[in-house]
């Protein structure tokens, strides 16, 4: 007898872009070791297993890449969400929250179709040089915005923050096991359409994932790092970036942020879309 699965598109404006996920709703009785074998045996960036939960009091969720369990997860976060609004409530809920790693997540649905989760606090660590940076990327160091750090950021998974001079230097970029972060998030200014502000990359090879098509968790990082270094002007963020047009998922991430005294508002939205369904019968 097999469980159902779903998988989605997150971060997808169209057909056959943005960042897959497959969720197992019923998936409470599975141990982390078997979760752990069905994400592998999927081998996309993250796959999402709902163990209890309701409406009231949040859905309990774990997030697993081919390799590890993550804490938190953007593009997860939003698909489960759709997902238990959409397919297994079937509700006009406003708002779903997930329990994850790193503590109760709030998702709201907006009528325009873009789905906003609300990340956690920023914390900034430390400051790495450009060119040991570069080094690790195979970069040049003046490929790397002289005026802005190499900085690692979380909101609840760190990325290391690399912000470029150019797209030139983006699409050179690359990333395997090193000695500085087990994730990358590489950016510059400009976009891929004229919608968009920012183009980006992620890397994280350790974690299975040569490259992400997508990046929720290092978008909201993002988000804390444009607003800290006002490195759009202003420290006040209102974005889009695109990812993964290098890999043939293109994708499109909605970014805001602001910092004031009670500390930073991060919130990352995207469109999600339903692509299959089916049972696991292992």
């Amino acid at each position: 007898m097999g469980r159902p699965f779903f998988i989605t598109d997150v971060f997808a404006e169209g057909p056959y872009s943005g960042n897959q996920l497959a969720t197992l709703p019923d998936a409470a009785d599975l141990t982390g070791e078997e979760m752990q074998q069905i994400a592998r045996a999927f081998n996309f960036a993250e796959t999402t297993f709902i163990t209890g939960g309701s409406l009231e009091k949040g859905f309990d969720v774990r997030i697993f890449t081919p390799t590890d369990e993550l804490p938190f997860a953007g593009h997860p976060t939003l698909g489960t969400s759709y997902l238990i609004r959409n397919e297994l409530l079937h509700s006009e809920a406003k708002t779903i929250t997930l329990n994850l790693g790193v503590g109760p997540i709030p998702v709201t649905f907006e009528e325009d179709g873009v789905l906003w989760m609300t990340q956690n606090e920023p914390a900034f660590g430390g400051i790495v040089p450009h060119g040991r940076v570069a080094h690790a990327l195979g970069l040049n160091t003046a490929d790397i915005a002289p005026d802005y750090p190499c900085q690692y950021v979380s909101t609840g998974l760190e990325f290391l923050m690399v912000p470029l001079r150019n797209y030139d230097a983006l699409k050179r970029a690359h990333a395997g096991p090193n000695d500085l972060s087990r994730t990358f998030f590489v950016f510059c200014r400009g976009g891929y359409d004229d919608t968009q502000d920012i183009q980006a990359r992620m890397f994280a090879s350790e974690l299975g994932v040569v490259e992400d098509p997508a990046t929720g968790s290092a978008n909201g990082c993002l988000a804390a790092y444009l607003a800290e270094h006002a490195f759009l002007g202003s420290p006040v963020v209102d974005a889009r970036v695109g990812q993964g047009y290098e890999i043939n998922r293109p994708s499109q991430l909605y970014l805001k942020s602001e910092k004031s005294d009670k500390g930073y508002d991060i919130r990352v939205g995207g469109r999600v879309s339903l692509v299959a369904g089916g049972q696991w019968l292992v």
